[in-house]
Parts: C-alpha cells; structure tokens; sequence
C-alpha cells in the first residue's frame, strides 16, 4: 500500500467481512461473532489501521476539542509566551491548540482563520493584523467563538462582539518615558513599531503623553516609527546617535526594537540611557542590565483561553474588555544620567 494510510475499507476487503462489519468492531459494538471480529482485529493490526476520530467527529457535527490560535509570529519570544499561556488552558480542559503565524499579512491571516474554520475548531484566538479586511475576518468567524488579544478588533468597521485582552500599553509608555525624566533626560528619543499597529500606537502615544505633562516639547527628529525588527531598529538608533544634539536617552516600544538599538549604542560606545517595552531574555546579565516595562505574555494567553472557554461552554454575557497592568522593572540602564552638556553631548569616552 506504500505510504497511503489504510481505511476501513482496505481492513474490510483483508478480513473478508463488510464495511459495517469493520465499523462494529472498531466502535467496540454487539453482534459481531467472536471468531469475524478476531479476523477483523487480525487485519487492522497488518494494516496499521488508525481510526481518523477527527473526520468522525466533523461527520457527526460535533466539537474536535481543539483552539485555534493566530499569532504575528511564533517565533517572537511574546508571542510564543502567550501560547504557553494558552495551551495551559487547553490542556486542563482537554483541547489542542493548533496555531499559525500571520506575519502581519491580512491574507495570510485569513487563510489561517478560514482552515481553522474548515477544521471545526471549538473557538478561535486572534490577534488581528492591522491592514486586514475586518469585514471579512468577521464572515468567517462567524458562529464560531472568538477573542482578541493584544490588539482589538476594527470595531468602527464592522461591529463584534467578541471578548479583549490587552496590556495597558499607553500607561506602560508613560511610566517608561517618565522615568526618564526623573533621571534628568530632556532628549528622549523614541522608536516605534509600524504605525498601523494598535500597540505601537498606543506606546508612541503614551511616549508624548509624558513629555506634554512634564512640559518637555516632543522633537520629531527624536522619533523613527515603522521599525519593525532588530536591524531597522538598529538603522534608526544609529541615525538618532548622528543628530548633532543627540538623545541622551531611548525609549524602545516593543522588545526587538530594544535589541535593535542596544546594538546600535554599544557599536557606538554611546552613553545613553534606555528604557524598554517588554523584558526579554538575558536582560538582566548585560554589562548594563537593562530596565524595561514588563508585563506578561503568558497570562494574556491564559486569560484569553479562559474567556474562550467559557463562551464555548454557553457564556452569553456581555463581551469583556481586560487591560491587563504593566510594571517598571529597574535595571541600571534606564537611570544613566544624561552626560555634562558641551562636550560629548550625551556620548560615551
């Protein structure tokens, strides 16, 4: 039979016995002879046959106790945090968790949603790509139980009622950027993801919330948004280090740009202080350990799947909208005071 999977039917024709016959013996059911469902046993065990329960349950029209989850990219330490926090959830109530990775491409997204569908997942958790076709992701959610994390849905577009999680990302820029004028910094630098993403949205906005309520004026030539990995991160933080009034300080909005621009300031042996949205690995062993605005992925994930559970299990109330808090860890790299004007501008010797 080479590589093809054997069926019921293969078993049937190897037995001598009818399809119906095979059927009883797999589903464990009476009136089969002792001496036929021997012979039928005999030849799945040749075969190698498998019962597909997947295909049985999608024929029945029940549930495949299985979560989708459509993520930005697994391979972000973030997002791979929330979907550990997500299959702890699955796991205790005995689901799957099938995920994709979108990559910020509305097609991609919407092929992921549409064969999540296709497969009968139980429910569905999405974080949204910004340039999508809300009108379309909402046609092929339809019917199937869905929530939002880290971004919410486009509900101007077309409305959804559906349950949010997010981080409270404006508040978490503020305390970042207010940090650092507590330290002494006027010249406070900002990069920022694309601008068509909520999240970097909402952290440049709490950047120049900051400044405005500490009477600094926001400098545009201090802010390089659409800086979406660690080498354009890195571009953008070696222009900054270029102005002939450089910043003294940077905050970075998500943790690759942070990355990004640690490179960038020790290719320069620059003396500027950062402070970073999101803690990542390792952050605490660097020469200087640097200080960021944690919160944690793997609880939006859990809280997520603890919404969707519940919506699967007949939940009918109002949709919920959870901000979930962020928190300034001090490190070392976001309180370096900013360098004697007149000489280095900001920069290391």
């Amino acid at each position: 039979m080479g590589d093809r999977r054997a069926t019921m039917r293969d078993v049937a024709a190897a037995a001598g016995v009818s399809l119906k016959t095979v059927s009883r013996v797999v589903n464990g059911e009476d009136f089969v002879r002792p001496d036929t469902a021997e012979r039928v046993h005999d030849a799945i065990a040749r075969l190698g046959f498998q019962r597909n329960d997947l295909a049985r349950t999608l024929r029945d029209g029940g549930r495949t106790r299985s979560l989708g989850l459509v993520i930005e990219d697994v391979a972000n330490p973030f997002y791979s945090q929330i979907a550990r926090g997500v299959e702890d959830v699955a796991r205790a109530g005995g689901r799957l968790v099938i995920s994709g990775s979108s990559d910020e491409d509305p097609a991609r997204e919407l092929l992921l949603i549409r064969s999540l569908c296709e497969r009968r997942v139980d429910g569905l958790l999405i974080v949204p790509s910004e340039t999508g076709d809300p009108r379309r992701r909402a046609e092929l959610i339809a019917g199937t139980p869905a929530v939002f994390l880290d971004r919410p849905p486009d509900t101007d577009t077309v409305p959804v009622d559906a349950d949010t999680v997010l981080i409270d990302n404006v508040g978490g820029a503020r305390t970042a950027v207010e940090h650092l004028l507590a330290h002494g910094h006027r010249r406070i630098a900002c990069l920022a993801d694309l601008p068509e993403i909520f999240t970097a949205r909402q952290r440049h906005h709490g950047y120049r919330e900051a400044l405005a309520a500490h009477g600094v004026p926001a400098d545009p030539a201090l802010v390089r948004t659409g800086r979406h990995d660690v080498r354009s991160a890195g571009y953008a933080m070696t222009e900054l280090l270029a102005l002939p009034d450089p910043p003294t300080a940077v905050f970075t909005g998500n943790n690759l740009l942070t990355i990004g621009a640690l490179r960038a300031i020790g290719a320069a042996a620059a003396r500027v202080a950062l402070v970073g949205f999101d803690d990542f690995e390792l952050a605490d062993l660097l020469a200087t350990p640097v200080t960021v605005i944690a919160h944690e992925p793997a609880d939006m994930g859990r809280r997520a799947a603890e919404l969707l559970e519940a919506r699967i299990r007949g939940d009918t109330s109002r949709p919920a909208r959870i901000l979930l808090p962020t928190r300034l860890i001090v490190r070392g790299s976001g309180e370096i005071p900013p360098a004697q004007r007149g000489g280095s501008q900001g920069r290391g010797r």
